[in-house]
């Protein structure tokens, strides 16, 4: 049976061999460089030999003159050596292999060979072995007593009796098994889960930041008060750990279940460097030698906060729906990055994280009022009475805290494998790495948002625009490819692409092929002047399902208008919403313009000069207003289109009483005769 075993060193060869190997090193390195000591600077007497001169001679020249010296040599003396049998392709192979694993690199492999195992086990036992393991996995769990005893009857049925008397001892077979198969201490499903798969092929060795960045998503045992209605709702907390230096390089708050827009940010957040906030000291600016503060600032438009950033190289995480759907796919193909999924049902794959949820729950969260505990039968008498944090204040906590708590926080046990017993914290291991190997400041153009969005292919109507998740879009940037193909070909041949942000659908992203600019398209149900309410995905085939219950089949998106009012807010006034709407309605609104809200955090603005959009509603009556003003608007359009010109007002009341006397007749007097000149 081949082991698994470290590599072998040079104290490991005995001193006859460390002879040998390290005259091997002098004939490659004569033949690569011209010297017997690999370096002009140290000569050997002679030296450089003339079939030998680098100045005179090319590589393969000096290659075939090394060839012929060896096979000139006596064979008692090429065989102390090792080199019996050399050629030219053979100092290529000890060339290579000299740059790869140095002088053990050109070491014969019979000098170290592996140990052969425990003599006691003959073949016979070493089959009847294998053999019950691979039973004990079909089997429910058996005790080590129950194995011994199968062996014993496996050797019996197959190799007879007498090879019964070669099986060792209970203790020998025991410390075997647990040799070649692990402690077994795992339950079964998860035992024949795991066989499945060779561990000994599928680890990865982590020696830099961003190598390995795991991702995992759980709810947060804290619950929080929505930013619409001020109700406890739970989210969930989306973490994004270096599995180098264990920093927390980016987090998101969810409300409700995440989805792949929100994963697919993440990781452009773990390529942004962290801007400063208000109320943040220069405690926690960026902290890491060898780059000032200054020059990071200056390289990324802002100044930076103590959190590395980097692009990461493999992604590793579980297999939620949100991690391995299409979108998700394309975004690690975009960002270059290799999904590197976890086994199922194994946390140890991502152990990390998980240390880090616990961290982070028994160091901040069970502090917090509002605490719902991991367990229902561990929770408090009324966490959501107790609920004082509203999201976004959560979230600026939880940035704070990772900053300038997590980033300087002792590792402890968990310090990294080769200094287990030093002090370091994730930012003094990102110091280390940087002054290693350097720190790269490139930082994504604010285009990437838009490269990450979900792509629709569609046609350019010549009218009409875009139609994408069932709503029309348009805007000015289509005026030149309107009923045009584009020169896209293969599977969406003729097809121009849209990008969409499911977390608001007011709006879609064009592309303009001419300038590579990006350019905001709106819903065409929007009026003009004004904004309304943001709406989700889910929102959009809500109001598709209800327009065709009721019989609408509209010809222009502002038929819609009505119903999406209707059921993105209701008509109602503002005293009379909680009565109207349910707590799960009122819950899913505030998922909606948190998540709307997220999504116009991580639009970049289409240029400097222009505004950014004004925020969100954060109260029914803000909401209520914009919903009056935009029915307003909407019923005004409707009456104007109905009319060719627009008809004229009628007079005053009163007014023609003031021109013109009360007492005279139709046709009698004159019309401007005032009442004191009759008089």
């Amino acid at each position: 049976m081949t082991k698994k075993r470290q590599s072998p060193q040079i104290d490991d060869l005995g001193e006859i061999n460390q002879d040998r190997a390290r005259a091997r090193v002098a004939h490659v390195l004569e033949v690569e460089t011209g010297f017997r000591s690999g370096s002009p600077f140290w000569p050997e007497p002679g030296e450089p030999r003339p079939q030998y001169d680098p100045e005179r001679t090319t590589l393969t020249q000096r290659r075939r003159a090394k060839v012929a010296e060896l096979r000139a040599l006596h064979p008692r003396d090429a065989k102390v050596l090792g080199l019996g049998q050399i050629s030219f392709r053979t100092l290529e192979r000890m060339a290579a292999e000299l740059d790869e694993d140095g002088v053990m690199g050109l070491a014969d492999g019979r000098w170290t060979p592996p140990l052969r195992g425990h003599r006691s086990i003959g073949p016979a036992t070493e089959e009847a072995i294998r053999a019950v393991h691979a039973e004990t996995l079909h089997r429910s769990k058996v005790s080590m007593r129950t194995k011994e005893r199968m062996i014993h009857q496996y050797v019996r049925e197959e190799f007879g009796a007498k090879a019964e008397k070669e099986i060792p001892h209970y203790v020998t077979l025991w410390r075997v098994w647990k040799e070649w198969f692990g402690p077994q201490g795992a339950r079964q499903r998860y035992a024949r889960s795991a066989a499945a798969v060779d561990a000994g092929t599928s680890r990865v060795v982590i020696s830099r930041p961003g190598q390995v960045v795991v991702l995992d998503t759980t709810p947060l045992p804290v619950k929080v008060l929505d930013d619409v209605f001020g109700e406890p709702i739970s989210v969930d907390l989306t973490l994004a750990l270096d599995a180098f230096t264990h920093s927390l390089v980016a987090f998101r708050l969810t409300p409700g279940s995440d989805s792949s827009v929100e994963v697919a940010m993440l990781l452009r957040d773990v390529m942004l460097p962290l801007p400063m906030r208000p109320g943040w000291g220069p405690e926690m600016e960026w902290p890491y030698p060898g780059i000032p503060a200054a020059v990071v600032a200056e390289f990324a438009g802002h100044p930076v906060a103590g959190r590395p950033y980097f692009a990461p190289e493999t992604v590793t995480s579980d297999h939620g729906s949100v991690y391995k759907n299409h979108h998700m796919v394309g975004v690690a193909r975009k960002l270059g990055v290799t999904v590197l999924p976890a086994r199922t049902m194994r946390p140890t794959d991502k152990a990390a994280c998980e240390r880090a949820f616990g961290g982070i729950r028994s160091l901040l969260l069970e502090f917090l009022l509002g605490y719902s505990g991991v367990d229902v039968a561990d929770r408090g008498v009324d966490p959501e009475g107790d609920a004082i944090w509203m999201l976004e204040e959560m979230e600026h906590l939880l940035a704070t805290w990772i900053v300038r708590v997590w980033q300087n926080r002792e590792l402890s046990e968990y310090g990294p494998a080769w200094d287990p017993g030093g002090r370091h914290s994730p930012n003094t291991l990102f110091a280390m790495a940087g002054a290693r190997d350097g720190i790269d400041l490139e930082v994504p153009e604010p285009g990437l948002y838009y490269e990450l969005l979900l792509p629709h292919y569609v046609k350019i109507h010549g009218n009409r625009g875009v139609k994408v998740g069932g709503l029309w879009y348009d805007g000015p940037a289509l005026g030149a490819y309107r009923s045009l193909p584009s020169a896209r070909s293969g599977v969406h041949r003729g097809k121009w692409a849209v990008h969409r942000d499911p977390r608001d659908c007011r709006e879609v992203f064009f592309q303009d092929p001419a300038t590579n600019d990006w350019h905001p398209l709106r819903w065409c149900g929007l009026p003009q002047e004004e904004d309304i309410p943001a709406f989700s995905d889910a929102r959009v085939r809500e109001v598709l399902r209800e327009a065709a219950r009721v019989g609408l089949k509209p010809q222009d998106d502002r038929e819609l208008l009505p119903v999406l009012l209707d059921l993105v807010a209701t008509r109602t006034p503002v005293s009379a919403w909680p009565s109207q709407m349910t707590k799960s309605q009122r819950s899913e609104r505030a998922r909606e313009l948190a998540r709307a809200r997220s999504a116009a955090a991580d639009r970049p603005a289409q240029n400097s000069d222009e505004p950014r959009r004004p925020p969100l509603a954060a109260t029914p009556a803000e909401l209520s207003q914009r919903n009056t003003k935009a029915i307003t608007i909407d019923r005004r359009q409707r009456r104007e289109a109905t009319v060719a010109t627009r008809p004229m007002s009628p007079p005053r009341m009163g007014e023609v009483l003031r021109t013109q006397g009360m007492f005279v007749l139709p046709g009698e007097g004159e019309d401007n005769v005032k009442p004191e000149e009759q008089a």
